[in-house]
This record gives structure tokens, sequence and C-alpha cells, in this order.
């Protein structure tokens, strides 16, 4: 359900107090994590590398409003997906992720190390 924390005003994305892109396209990546979920090798989790995102509607505060994500391609360690969120009123926005296989020691590891 759609909080005064997920608007576009509360978010800092815009001035109105309807469901912020930053949070709808939140929505979308977690839909595409969950659908890995079972398909990855341990140690093993998907980080966002490109979004192309359209935020069709609006969607009110204390709406409900879902998220599907389908996986349409892999190429090596990067995945693409098609997401979809809709709300009682149909479509709200629609585009393409991709998505990268890391390890999550490396990765970490290249990000939050200190430095020698």
């Amino acid at each position: 359900m759609v909080a005064e924390s997920d608007t576009a005003t509360a978010l800092g994305s815009g001035t109105v107090d309807v469901l912020g892109s930053p949070r709808l396209i939140a929505l979308c990546e977690e839909a595409c994590q969950n659908a890995m979920t079972g398909h990855l090798e341990p140690g093993t989790t998907t980080v966002g590398m490109r979004v192309q995102f359209d935020h069709l509607q609006p969607t009110p505060v204390g709406a409900e409003v879902s998220a599907e994500a389908v996986l349409k391609k892999i190429d090596g360690r990067r995945l693409r997906f098609e997401v979809s969120a809709t709300d009682a009123g149909g479509l709200v926005a629609a585009g393409k992720f991709t998505r990268v296989v890391v390890g999550i020691d490396d990765f970490m590891g290249k990000c939050c190390s200190p430095s020698s």
C-alpha cells in the first residue's frame, strides 16, 4: 500500500503526494530480485546496472500497487528483465532493467574495504 513516505514529496523527487518514481523503481527492482530467488549460486546476488523506466500514471496514497519482473535474456552475468507495475486502475509503469550477477564477498570488498 502506498504510504505518505512513498510519495514524490517525501522522497524529494517532486511536489505532489502520489507514489514517487524512486519508490516505484525500487519496487520493480525488488520484483527482479524475487524473480531470481532459488536460481542463483550460494554467495551470489544481483545488483542494478541499467534502468529504462516509464512512469505512466499517478498512484494515490492508500492504493495497492504491485510489480512484476520477467527475465527476458541472459548475457553472461547480465540479466535483462521487463518490468511492469499496476494498481487498481491498470498499468502505472513499465520498463527494462539490467542486473548483474556478482559474488557478494567480492562486490562488498571492492566497495567497502579500506585501501591498503
